[in-house]
């Protein structure tokens, strides 16, 4: 039976040191005093190998991803939230006894043995079985946030905006050293050399990168500088991807004032930021290339609407040249016109002759009736009035006191000038003047009888 591993990695100068029994097989490795890298890789390999054997270990994938071959490869975490972490390989037989399709974030159980991957030198368990075993902490948490701002509206697909067919300005969150902004930078040279780029840098992954993403967002948005924003970094695990799930770098995305486009990661990395943003590209050179049109386009716009405004220019020079030629055609022969306008005048001024006497005759005839008529009808007029006049002065006549006189009958007053109409106004002695239809009589009363009183 093998020596325990660790015991065989020392020297027989440093165990006693320590400790530990030194073992024959010991002793004889400690004779080599100078190991080569491949065999202390292999002999490290073999150590663990029969140390530990076939073995099933539960954890958390991540960084899951398939090769042309066949075979996985992805990282096993700890499934309460630790650190700890190990490379995996299945190969492809193992990979296609599977009978779900593995994610990341998913809680599984491995069926396999530890090995040492000689080029790398680095523990790798190889899997021989996979089995489901229940969603992983990191991806629960993925789903309840989603749910939760998805419930508010924020992923609304009526709140989504196009973006600009031919922006002046892009601008572009993410870090400085990432491969992705080089991936951005390249393709936007290549398509549209002639756009004005901003980067607003930011960490894109670790504890601080949800903070300052939203402040690069932010930052953007209130500067307001360009038509159109990239949110992007290279692709990796759940956990290296989830600054792009913190609540705040989605707000701070869906309140932007300018539409933005997500290049978060490879085509099967999805994020919430993917959600909110106005575009979601698989890849950051895919977000370049929805952003920007190729320079080669936009030269063919111009060239369109450069034919299309000289058709049209020249169409309208053309319908001005016709009437231009048609009015110079008119005035070519001005001699023409005069002639047809005296002949014109000449018509006119022989109508004019030949109409106007008729016209005096028949309207000297029509005066005369006219005045004739103003006779007859002044005639008619006076006499009526006169008869009526007449009328009016036997009424008149008919009224007149003095008339009245002449009947024998007298108007009498007194010295006030009163009328008297009563024999109550009387006294005996009482002065009195009578008026008579030829004069006037000065009265004397000498005694006054009531027509009662008999």
């Amino acid at each position: 039976m093998r020596t325990p591993y660790v015991a065989r990695l020392w020297s027989s100068r440093s165990a006693p040191a320590l400790g530990w029994p030194v073992t024959e097989g010991l002793a004889a490795n400690a004779r080599r005093s100078v190991w080569g890298v491949a065999a202390l890789v292999r002999e490290v390999g073999e150590l663990v190998g029969a140390g530990i054997g076939a073995c099933t270990v539960r954890g958390e994938l991540s960084g899951f991803s398939r090769a042309a071959s066949g075979h996985c490869y992805f990282n096993l975490k700890d499934a309460e939230g630790g650190t700890a972490l190990v490379r995996c390989a299945m190969f492809r037989r193992a990979a296609g006894l599977l009978d779900f399709a593995p994610a990341d974030g998913q809680l599984v159980e491995l069926r396999g043995r530890l090995s040492v991957y000689e080029p790398r030198g680095e523990l790798q368990f190889v899997v021989e079985a996979m089995q489901r075993a229940g969603a992983g902490a990191l991806y629960e948490q993925f789903l309840r946030i989603k749910a939760s701002l998805e419930a508010e509206g924020l992923f609304d697909a009526t709140r989504k905006r196009m973006l600009p067919v031919y922006p002046s300005a892009i601008g572009i969150v993410t870090s400085l050293g990432a491969a992705a902004l080089r991936d951005v930078l390249t393709a936007l040279a290549r398509r549209a050399p002639q756009l004005h780029v901003i980067i607003y840098p930011s960490l894109v992954q670790g504890a601080d990168a949800p903070v300052l993403l939203a402040e690069a967002i932010t930052r953007a948005s209130t500067r307001a500088e360009v038509d159109v924003l990239i949110v992007c970094r290279g692709g990796g695990s759940l956990e290296d991807l989830w600054g792009f799930n913190d609540e705040r770098v989605v707000r701070a995305i869906c309140a932007a004032s300018m539409p933005v486009v997500s290049g978060i990661g490879h085509d099967t990395d999805v994020t919430l930021a993917d959600f909110a943003a106005d575009l979601r590209a698989p890849t950051p050179t895919a977000a370049a290339e929805l952003v920007a049109p190729t320079r080669e386009a936009c030269l063919q716009a111009l060239q369109a609407y450069g034919s299309l405004m000289s058709r049209r220019m020249y169409e309208v020079i053309d319908r001005h040249a016709q009437r231009l030629d048609r009015a110079a055609l008119r005035l070519s022969r001005p001699v023409q016109g005069v002639s047809r306008q005296t002949e014109r005048l000449a018509l006119l001024a022989h109508r004019l002759s030949g109409h106007l006497p008729q016209a005096i005759q028949a309207q000297r005839a029509r005066l005369g009736q006219v005045q004739s008529e103003l006779k007859h009808n002044a005639a008619m007029c006076t006499s009526a009035n006169g008869q009526h006049l007449e009328a009016l002065a036997a009424r008149l006549r008919a009224l007149d006191p003095s008339q009245v006189l002449t009947r024998g009958y007298a108007w009498l007053s007194d010295t006030g000038g009163r009328t008297v109409t009563s024999v109550q106004q009387l006294g005996a002695g009482q002065s009195l003047q009578a008026v008579l239809h030829d004069g006037f009589a000065d009265v004397l009363v000498t005694q006054v009888r009531s027509r009662t009183s008999g």
